[in-house]
């Protein structure tokens, strides 16, 4: 009885030294010889800012070793060991074997998943986990960052962290690249990648696969030459280094509690650039590059320049030289670029000065940093094959010297950042041009020298001009009447709309839709508005532009954006909407950040408000319309993110009793078309509602239509869905960002509905009376039917219509767009 006594009395204080030795374990940040890291077990850095352990991404069932914030709650996956090899096995150890190699194992240790064996002999080795996020193997007792024998930062993954560099060793071939996970439940090596591109004078650079994506220009000793301005970031410190060892760019922070990141991105295809935001608890993004249509690598083709304010379009050939294919070029086709007029003349050339300038791409550069502006002229004009040249460092009076030799890629224009290029040309380019300022000079020289007459003659000139106005007045006064009375609307003056978007600055730019840009204003009277002006170029012509303004004139719901006027002046047509803060749904669903904003509560009444206000359009307004191309990036959200249906350019009016009609000329958005619309021409609510079916999927998932790298290939989300549906799993639809705020009975419940939406054909499906119905109550539901999943899958174009985004126009007879990742 004694002994048992003194058994029991011990066990509870064993149990408690397990678990206190445990925690301790727990809380190391480092593995030495012989010990090893479990699946139960993580290490932590000293100040616990990073956490190295296993886990498994989004949908998937693979387990990974990799290390995230300790500190965040939204699990921020920086770093991934063995993200080429992986596997289902749920007991993975990380251990430093009897060689001292650092070995990853699955399946009771028989399979080697990653490794890492130390390129010299060590004697007490040990791996650890730094606060920076870097996890180093080294010997105990040396802190020196040199004499590590592997570390992390050397192999970074989709994520730069503070302190790493991008970058290469010129001696050891060590090349610092960053590879985008291939999507959120995938972190193995996807298409997008981002390093440094090691020419004479280099530059990083991002690709898709073998193709160059964005350039971010070379370092011009400020920064780098495609950055968009010359202020100094208020997060971000950039650093760049060039010797003949090593050339690489990093980051710090300028504040040091501050957590941030720069991530490649596989679904847009950007690289954003984020800082942890405590109050909201968010990433919140302060970068996305590239941010627009000029920064994609050769957007306007050799020699061509790109100016984004330019409208409506935004490349012009440098001087001296012409589109090589004209018609593709007037067609905004800009790939084959520009070639010169006329030969160069060698020693008889001289340089056209262009101020403001991203500087081309330098795979064909030339490099001499002590050079002065002046030996650069005469060193790049010495040389038959340089057609230009730059200072190398802006600062001051500018000083090195950059020349480039044969056709000149990827520029463009930045007014706030850019610098001189001083372009080669024959010298009877420069001899036209200065014909042409002598002619100035004479014809203001004549100016003056007639002024005199004029003022004599000034007083009858009034006189004529006080009758002439009275005139005119009455006459535009007339116009307006007649243009306010027909379009029933408020017509805006010109002046007051530059005036309120700066003249449509660059900076005012919200995005660009097919028919035009959209910018931001502010009238006098303080109100916020959205002003779509229409490109000349745009298919959209006067008929879409008035048929847009009558039809919004004559709608009021608290669903549908509102419409306060319109402009119709010399060649401008505008249109000035209610602004909308937080810009379009898919900048939300479809970002792998900003998803994160939109939880289920959220998304179940964005789904309502659209229903209810395609339900209006069908139904309750004083006529019937159908919208005919509702889409992600035509539900714009305000400020307390309740949707409104934007975008009626193609919208069509049934009179009478009329529920369908057809049309030779098809016009929508590939991905969201019914198909008995895309097919034969004919529309009606049903294939509003069909259009529905997919938004509502969509905005449940997070996951494209089509174009989505998560579906499987040659499946769109209709297809994913409906075998989801009949093989009983359809709660793996729901977005893995979801999962914890999720309404699984409601969730599914919309993935009925969509389904019921998205029958084959149009009688099948329900009207959007019958879908507010069943979204709001508990009516029982009936099965649906097989899914349209086919819809128009060869089309060749593009997205059509306009929102807060970067889509092209799609104008052809037959034009059934294509939704392109961006």
């Amino acid at each position: 009885m004694q002994v048992m006594e003194k058994t029991s009395h011990f066990k509870p204080i064993t149990l408690y030294l397990l678990f206190f030795i445990s925690k301790i374990m727990a809380a190391t940040d480092t593995i030495s010889h012989l010990q090893s890291l479990t699946e139960n077990q993580t290490l932590v850095s000293k100040n616990g800012n990073f956490e190295l352990g296993f886990f498994t991404p989004g949908n998937s069932a693979n387990r990974y070793l990799g290390i995230w914030y300790k500190s965040i709650p939204i699990k921020t996956i920086v770093w991934v060991a063995n993200r080429e090899k992986t596997t289902k096995d749920m007991s993975l150890v990380l251990h430093m074997d009897t060689n001292k190699n650092i070995v990853l194992l699955s399946h009771n240790k028989s399979v080697v998943l990653w490794s890492v064996t130390p390129p010299r002999e060590t004697h007490n080795p040990v791996l650890q986990l730094l606060d920076s996020g870097n996890l180093v193997l080294k010997e105990k007792h040396d802190e020196n960052p040199e004499n590590y024998l592997w570390q992390s930062f050397d192999h970074p993954c989709d994520t730069l962290l503070p302190g790493m560099k991008l970058g290469k060793d010129l001696k050891t071939g060590l090349d610092r690249q960053l590879t985008a996970w291939r999507n959120e439940n995938d972190p193995s090596p996807g298409n997008l990648t981002w390093g440094m591109y090691v020419t004479n004078y280099p530059e990083p650079m991002q690709w898709i696969g073998s193709r160059k994506y964005f350039n971010s220009g070379p370092w011009n000793g400020v920064q780098y030459s495609g950055k968009p301005t010359l202020k100094h970031h208020p997060v971000f410190e950039f650093i760049y280094f060039s010797n003949e060892n090593e050339v690489y760019y990093m980051f710090n922070l300028v504040n040091k509690s501050v957590k941030a990141r720069m991530v490649l991105n596989e679904t847009s295809f950007v690289r954003q650039h984020s800082v942890w935001v405590d109050a909201e608890q968010r990433w919140k993004v302060y970068g996305s590059l590239p941010r627009d249509f000029c920064d994609k690598y050769g957007a306007c083709g050799s020699n061509g320049n790109c100016d984004e304010g330019k409208v409506p379009s935004a490349c012009d050939c440098l001087k001296g030289f012409r589109p090589k294919s004209p018609v593709e070029w007037n067609g905004m086709e800009y790939s084959q670029g520009c070639v010169r007029d006329r030969p160069l003349g060698c020693q008889s050339d001289g340089f056209f000065k262009y101020v403001g300038m991203k500087v081309p791409d330098t795979e064909f550069s030339w490099l001499n940093e002590s050079m002065t502006l002046l030996e650069c002229r005469a060193k790049c004009l010495s040389n038959c094959s340089c057609t230009a040249y730059t200072n190398s460092d802006i600062r001051g009076a500018g000083s090195g010297c950059a020349i480039w030799f044969g056709d000149l890629n990827d520029l463009r224009f930045q007014p706030d950042a850019g610098q001189d290029l001083y372009v080669r040309v024959p010298a009877s380019v420069l001899e036209t041009s200065n014909v042409h300022k002598v002619k100035v000079g004479i014809t203001v020289g004549s100016t003056i020298a007639i002024l005199c007459v004029l003022l004599l003659a000034l007083y009858f000139i009034c006189r004529r001009r006080r009758a002439t106005a009275k005139k005119n007045v009455a006459i535009v006064d007339h116009y307006k009447a007649e243009q306010e009375e027909d379009l029933e609307l408020p017509l805006f003056d010109l002046s007051s709309i530059a005036s309120a978007t700066h003249n449509f600055s660059i900076r005012n730019k919200l995005g660009e839709g097919g028919f035009g840009p959209v910018y931001k204003g502010t009238l006098e009277n303080g109100q916020q508005i959205a002003v779509k002006r229409l490109s000349r170029g745009s298919g959209q012509g006067l008929k879409e532009f008035k048929n847009e303004i009558k039809l919004i004139a004559k709608l009021q719901h608290r669903n549908l954006v509102r419409l306060h006027g319109c402009c119709i002046q010399d060649e401008e047509k505008l249109l000035i909407y209610e602004y909308m803060p937080n810009k379009s749904l898919d900048f939300f669903i479809f970002d792998e950040t900003q998803k994160m904003l939109l939880d289920w509560p959220k998304r179940f009444n964005i789904i309502c408000g659209i229903a209810r206000g395609l339900l209006y359009l069908h139904q309750d307004s004083i006529v019937r319309i159908i919208h005919r191309d509702l889409k992600a990036s035509n539900i714009l959200l305000d400020s307390e993110m309740n949707p409104k249906i934007s975008d009626f350019g193609l919208a069509r009016i049934l009179w009478g009793d009329r529920n369908a009609e057809n049309t030779h000329r098809v016009a929508g958005t590939y991905g969201y078309m019914a198909p008995e619309y895309a097919i034969d021409g004919n529309f009606s609510v049903k294939s509003d509602v069909f259009s529905f079916g997919i938004l509502m999927l969509e905005i449940i998932s997070g996951k494209k239509n089509i174009g989505s790298n998560q579906l499987e290939e040659s499946r769109n989300l209709i297809g994913y869905a409906w075998d989801l549906w009949t093989e009983g799993r359809p709660l793996e639809m729901i977005g893995e960002c979801l999962k914890d705020s999720c309404n699984l009975s409601e969730a599914v419940r919309c993935i009925h509905i969509s389904l019921l939406c998205l029958q084959q054909h149009p009688h099948d499906r329900p009207t959007m009376s019958s879908v507010v119905m069943m979204l709001s109550s508990e009516i029982g539901l009936s099965q649906p039917k097989p899914p349209a999943v086919f819809v128009g899958e060869h089309s060749p174009h593009r997205e059509s219509s306009s929102s807060y985004k970067n889509d092209l126009p799609s104008v052809n007879e037959l034009s059934i767009t294509v939704l392109e990742a961006r």
